[in-house]
C-alpha cells in the first residue's frame, strides 16, 4: 500500500554540469521511485535544462562554479559562487528534510553535500568514472558512503575504500532493453554495421578521422560497409558528402535519440569513452575502438577506456595515434575477423551492469538508515 507523501521519505539527488552526470543520477531516481521513495534534484543552470523527465517532486537550481583559472581573481569568485550555493543549499536542506543527500559529481554536488554534513544529514557519492573527479575527492573524505561505477577507484586510500561499495554505473531502461539483444558478428561478405561517435566535443575529431579512413579500406569493404555516425551540425554535409563520393552507405546526423539501439545493432563502435559510453557498451556488450578525450584534466576518459581494453572488450586508441591509416588498419582487421570480434563482445559484456540504479537505491537507503524494499 503507498504511503502519503508525508510519510514517504525523500532523498534529495545533486547532478548537474552535463548529461554525463544526470543521466545516471536520473535512472537511480526511477528506482527510488519504485520503491516508493520520493525524489528531489538539485543542480544548477546549465544542467536545469536536462531535467524535465528526471523523476523528482521538484528541481532546484543551487548556485555553482567550475574552477576555471589559477589566477587570484578567478578563484576569489569561484570561492564566492560556491559558498553562495552553500548557503542556498543550507536553507533548503532544512526545509526539505531529506533522509540522504546523493551527488553524482561536477561542482553542482558540492554545495548541497557540503549542506548535509554540516546538518548532520547522511550522504553519498557515486563516481562514475574510473578514476574520481575533483569535486568527489574534495567530498569523499567527508561523507558516510561512496559508490563506483567501476572496481578499484579508491583503492590508493584505505579510509576511503572501506566505505566503498562498486554497484556499476546505472544505465537508462533503453540500455536494459538492447542489452537483450545478443551480439550477431558479420558474415563473410556480409553487412559490417560501423557505429561512430564521439559526444560534443568528440564528434569533430571523429569527423575528420573516420571518413579519410574509410577511404583507405578495399573497395571490397567499402562495399559491406553500413555506417551510422554522429557528426555536428556544421559537419554532417560534408561527412554525408564524403561517403556519398565512396559509394559507403551512412547515416549522418548531429544526435541519435535511439543510441542504445544503434550500438545494439552494431558489429564495430568507434567512440569517445565517457563514463555513460563505457558502461552502455559494456552492458549491451559490444566491441570498441575507444579514443579518450585527450585534454580531461583528471584523464577518467582514458581511465574508463582501459577498464574495456583489459576486459578484452575495447582497443584503446590515444588521439595521437587516431590517425586514418591507424583507424583503417583496425577497421580492416576486425572485419576480416568475426571470432575476435564475438569476443570482444563477450568480453565488453563481462563488466556490464545492468541491475546498477537497484543496486545503488539499496545502497541510498541503507545508509540513509531504511531497509531497502
Amino acid at each position: 500500500m503507498n504511503r502519503s507523501a508525508g510519510e514517504r521519505p525523500l532523498v534529495l539527488v545533486a547532478a548537474g554540469g552535463t548529461g554525463g552526470h544526470l543521466f545516471p543520477a536520473e535512472a537511480l531516481g526511477a528506482a527510488l521511485n519504485e520503491r516508493d521513495i520520493r525524489v528531489a534534484l538539485a543542480t544548477d543552470s546549465r544542467a536545469a535544462r536536462y531535467g524535465g523527465h528526471f523523476p523528482a517532486d521538484r528541481v532546484h537550481v543551487i548556485p555553482s562554479a567550475t574552477v576555471r583559472g589559477r589566477d587570484p581573481f578567478s578563484l576569489a569568485r569561484t570561492a564566492g559562487t560556491l559558498a553562495f550555493g552553500l548557503a542556498r543549499a543550507y536553507a533548503l536542506l532544512g526545509r526539505l528534510k531529506p533522509a540522504i543527500v546523493v551527488g553524482f559529481g561536477g561542482y553542482p554536488t558540492v554545495p548541497p553535500v557540503l549542506a548535509a554534513t554540516l546538518r548532520k544529514i547522511p550522504t553519498l557519492i557515486h563516481e562514475q568514472n574510473g578514476v574520481m573527479g575533483r569535486a568527489n575527492r574534495l567530498l569523499a573524505p567527508r561523507v558516510q558512503a561512496i559508490a563506483t561505477g567501476f572496481a578499484g577507484v579508491t583503492d590508493h586510500d584505505a579510509a576511503l575504500k572501506a566505505k566503498t561499495v562498486c554497484t556499476g554505473n546505472p544505465v537508462r531502461p533503453a540500455v536494459v532493453a538492447a542489452a537483450a539483444m545478443p551480439y550477431d558478428p558479420p558474415s563473410a561478405g556480409g553487412a559490417f554495421r560501423l557505429l561512430v561517435f564521439g559526444g560534443s566535443q568528440g564528434a569533430r575529431v571523429m569527423s575528420e578521422i573516420v571518413p579519410p579512413a574509410v577511404a583507405r579500406l578495399e573497395p571490397r569493404l567499402q562495399m559491406r560497409l553500413k555506417i551510422v555516425q554522429q557528426a555536428r551540425a556544421e559537419d554532417a554535409a560534408r561527412v554525408k558528402g564524403l561517403y556519398g563520393g565512396l559509394n559507403v552507405a551512412a547515416e549522418v546526423a548531429p544526435f541519435f535519440a535511439d543510441l542504445p539501439a544503434r550500438i545494439a545493432q552494431s558489429h564495430l563502435v568507434v567512440s569517445r569513452s565517457g563514463a555513460s559510453t563505457v558502461a552502455e557498451l559494456a552492458a549491451i556488450g559490444r566491441p570498441a575502438i575507444l579514443v579518450p578525450l585527450p585534454h580531461a584534466l583528471d584523464q577518467d576518459q582514458n581511465a574508463n577506456a582501459m577498464v574495456l581494453e583489459k576486459a578484452g572488450g575495447a582497443i584503446r586508441l590515444p588521439q595521437a595515434e587516431f590517425s586514418p591509416d591507424r583507424l583503417a588498419a583496425e577497421i580492416a582487421a576486425l572485419a576480416g575477423d568475426p571470432a575476435q570480434l564475438s569476443a570482444m563482445a563477450k568480453g565488453a559484456k563481462s563488466v556490464g551492469v545492468l541491475d546498477a540504479a537497484g543496486r545503488l537505491a539499496d545502497l541510498v537507503l541503507r545508509t540513509a538508515g531504511h531497509r531497502p524494499h
